[in-house]
């Protein structure tokens, strides 16, 4: 996956929607369509996803959808049929660390916020992956958009059949849960 070119975006960049395009409301989660040739200003670009501002609200366009950013569209990331367990772990993980909290340049895994990830294997055959997690505040209003991305990313196996995004508040989230690269790129050192 070429995240390059999310990076190369700067905050503030005003941008054109080439075509609709879908993209989650922030913070209630809500999926909304910006018409195409709508001016965007971009807020963030981290990971796979891009933050944009339009007519005075915040939204997450995701990577499939980057073609309406004139960028090239990010294959939804997948696995082969024949992962093994540790491999089907390691995905979610990965994925995890590509989803960023809105406001903040910090991947969700550095930060802090994923507390556990579990896969359980049905009898039917089918995986479900439980993340448990928690936010920066109780009263963070980002929490549907960090699932709703987690989900979407995570989904990209065709070994896991749904994802449960278990918000929780214990332990409270602290700083001292971030990792240190987290801490050096947020400058708290």
């Amino acid at each position: 996956m070429d995240l390059e070119q999310v990076a190369s975006l700067e905050r503030g960049q005003q941008l054109p929607l080439q075509r609709d395009v879908e993209a989650i409301a922030i913070p209630f989660g809500s999926t909304e369509t910006l018409a195409e040739d709508s001016v965007v200003s971009v807020m963030q670009a981290k990971g796979s996803t891009v933050s944009v501002g339009f007519e005075g609200r915040l939204y997450l366009i995701e990577g499939r959808n980057l073609d309406a950013l004139g960028l090239e569209p990010l294959p939804r990331p997948t696995l082969p049929e024949t992962a093994t367990e540790e491999e089907i772990e390691q995905f979610v993980w990965d994925q995890l660390r590509t989803c960023f909290d809105p406001e903040i340049p910090v991947n969700i895994v550095d930060l802090g916020l994923v507390y556990g990830c579990r896969i359980d294997r049905l009898i039917s055959g089918e995986r479900i992956a439980t993340i448990r997690m928690t936010l920066t505040a109780p009263g963070c209003g980002m929490g549907d958009v960090i699932a709703a991305d987690a989900r979407n990313k995570i989904l990209g196996a065709p070994q896991i059949s749904k994802v449960h995004t278990e918000i929780v508040f214990s332990p409270p989230w602290s700083r001292g849960m971030m990792s240190d690269e987290a801490k050096l790129e947020l400058g708290m050192f």
